[in-house]
């Protein structure tokens, strides 16, 4: 009887328990490389939004000293004819090209087609014009070239020089004047815009400190 008994065993061999060993370890390897290439995917993505948002910053400008009104008219009906302001990089960031937009007729707004890559808008509460005319003024130690690059500073001059493509022919729903807010939104190709958002005085004297 004892015999008969044991003519019937079965048991697992030591090739079985390594197939199946092996079975576990290439699953649990699979799983491994799964979970480590989610995790260097997603680090690799926080990598580039880090860098990303860093060359953000560093192409954004910032404005240095007060906001500059020329009037074209004076008194407690006066005009607005220039706006002058000085921008500088962010963190000495990457350079920004100001290479000057082209005004030909000359109307205060930027001709079609123009080389300029910073984009200045300017809004006020019953108008909006777009790519308005701008030119810069190189300051301090600033090269030659059109890149404002780190430690140097540009002024931006909106308006001519109180004559032809002056703010007054730019605006023609309503020229800028007395007691009004408006908005500058100074937008270069990488980097946040820059908006400056000044009030007008009572009174317009040739030269106003729009602090």
């Amino acid at each position: 009887m004892l015999k008969k008994f044991l003519n019937h065993e079965k048991g697992i061999t030591g090739l079985e328990t390594a197939i199946i060993l092996i079975a576990f370890v290439v699953v649990a390897a699979v799983f491994a490389y799964t979970a480590l290439s989610a995790g260097l995917f997603s680090t690799q993505k926080s990598q580039e939004a880090v860098y990303s948002g860093l060359k953000e910053a560093q192409s954004t400008l910032e404005l240095r000293g007060g906001v500059i009104a020329v009037a074209g008219t004076t008194g407690d009906t006066g005009t607005i004819a220039q706006i002058k302001f000085v921008v500088a990089n962010v963190l000495g960031g990457e350079p920004v090209d100001f290479t000057e937009p082209t005004d030909s007729e000359p109307d205060g707004v930027t001709d079609d087609g123009s080389d300029n890559v910073v984009v200045i808008n300017y809004q006020d509460p019953v108008q909006t014009v777009d790519n308005i005319a701008w030119t810069i003024t190189r300051l301090g130690n600033a090269d030659a070239d059109n890149l404002l690059e780190a430690e140097e500073r540009f002024e931006i001059t909106i308006g001519g020089d109180g004559g032809d493509g002056d703010l007054v022919e730019a605006l023609v729903t309503q020229d800028l004047s007395v007691k009004t807010t408006f908005n500058i939104e100074l937008l270069t190709p990488a980097g946040a815009t820059l908006n400056i958002e000044r009030t007008t005085p009572a009174w317009i004297d040739d030269i106003v400190n729009l602090r």
